[in-house]
């Protein structure tokens, strides 16, 4: 160690030169950005986890029984929408192209392998382009299988298999078919909507629900917009603002307004809403469905997710209370598409697996209770939805480019409860 005199004004001082290799500089801590998100980039938020989980098992249940409080008590598609909106977000961070193609990767191979094997079904039910008002028309809607722009074709009224199920059974299986169409959609407008929200973001939050106001108001009447354009615009419209909020949320500009204003402007829009679902002409003695009415749901939902997100903790681990969860809600969002695609199936298998129960005397006498019940069907349905996600989710492995896996449940690490306490 050396010592040097250095003339610094009018005094000298004494200053030790340390070699560079033992020369310590202060380390400053960056400061957090208060309106970024909280989530560290690449982890997975868990909170965003159990919502999705919440959602696929509502859809389920709904469809099985078809109450009409369960959209109410937790509007599923608005909170799905609003995660793929906050997931997308953070993906654009990189080239808006190579996002694209991606998201599309993983949605399309599983739907192709579920649009391959329902249309193989509906053809030897008696369905195709013999059954159509418009032969050539059938083959050219076969697109919309490839890259569902629109809704995929499918027969409204089959043999139903010797009876051995209803004529509609494939209307009923592309039901949430709508979903992917939407969710499409919204993926090859995304960019174009970030770009908005980061310059007008409170115009491109009311926008959609505005467009819906319109067009359920004012334009439901215009023949024009009938069939295609009409479910498409609608269905983007409604969710929309959902999509967009999850963005909001994404960009830290949820956190950038008071954080009184969420918890007293969200639930006046969904107090709107109600008011809109309760004032709809339907029969007073049937429970009016506010997934019938698409302004009703445009503002519960977006209400509800603001909601949400506004508590919105973004766990990196699981709350105490939640660990033993943790291996079913992973498998849940693994396996979300799959799930999502093939329970209305297993749903319209399970009939006529419990009607040769029927016939069976020692269940008839005893267990009639249960045949006639609500929840048998979702019973029988429930391990059906595992053995179809069982065959067929690999294909959501192969299109995240992972090693393909049949039951993708997380393990648990021997020691690592003990380890943590």
């Amino acid at each position: 160690m050396t010592t040097s005199f250095e003339s610094g004004g009018n005094q000298d001082t004494l200053r030790l030169r340390v070699p560079a290799a033992l020369r310590r500089e202060p380390v400053q801590e960056p400061k957090p950005d208060p309106t970024a998100p909280s989530r560290a980039k690449g982890g997975r938020d868990l909170y965003f986890d159990l919502l999705r989980a919440l959602a696929l098992v509502r859809v389920v249940i709904y469809h099985n029984f078809g109450w009409f409080w369960l959209p109410v008590v937790f509007p599923s598609m608005g909170v799905m929408f609003a995660l793929a909106g906050s997931l997308m977000a953070r993906s654009l961070s990189r080239p808006a192209l190579g996002v694209i193609r991606g998201r599309l990767r993983r949605l399309l191979p599983p739907m192709w392998l579920f649009g391959a094997i329902l249309l193989t079904a509906q053809i030897v039910d008696g369905g195709g382009p013999d059954a159509e008002e418009h032969p050539d028309w059938w083959w050219g809607k076969l697109l919309f299988w490839i890259v569902p722009l629109s809704t995929p074709p499918y027969s409204e009224s089959l043999n139903g298999f010797d009876q051995l199920v209803g004529p509609g059974w494939a209307m009923q299986v592309v039901v949430p078919l709508w979903y992917l169409r939407a969710y499409l959609w919204f993926v090859l407008l995304s960019p174009l909507m970030l770009w908005a929200l980061r310059r007008m973001p409170v115009v491109t939050l009311s926008a959609p629900i505005a467009v819906t106001i319109v067009l359920h108001t004012y334009l439901i009447d215009q023949e024009f917009l009938y069939g295609r354009v009409w479910e498409n615009l609608s269905d983007f419209a409604m969710f929309g603002s959902c999509w967009i909020l999850g963005m909001a949320h994404q960009e830290g500009l949820l956190k950038k307004i008071p954080q009184y204003v969420v918890p007293s402007v969200a639930p006046l829009i969904m107090v709107a809403g109600w008011w809109y679902l309760q004032t709809r002409p339907v029969d007073p003695t049937v429970p009016t469905d506010i997934e019938s009415w698409p302004i009703a749901q445009a503002l519960w939902s977006f209400g509800f997710v603001a909601l949400l997100l506004h508590v919105s903790p973004s766990w990196e681990h699981w709350p105490r209370p939640m660990e033993r969860w943790n291996g079913l809600v992973s498998l849940l969002n693994t396996r979300a598409v799959s799930v999502y695609l093939w329970h209305q199936v297993a749903l319209v298998a399970a009939i006529p697996l419990i009607d040769p129960l029927w016939s069976v005397g020692f269940f008839y006498e005893h267990f009639r209770w249960l045949l006639t019940s609500q929840w048998f069907p979702l019973i029988v349905a429930v391990p059906l939805i595992g053995l179809l996600v069982l065959v067929f989710g690999w294909v959501e492995d192969v299109a995240a480019k992972r090693s393909p896996r049949l039951f993708p449940y997380p393990r648990r690490v021997r020691g690592r409860r003990r380890a943590g306490a």
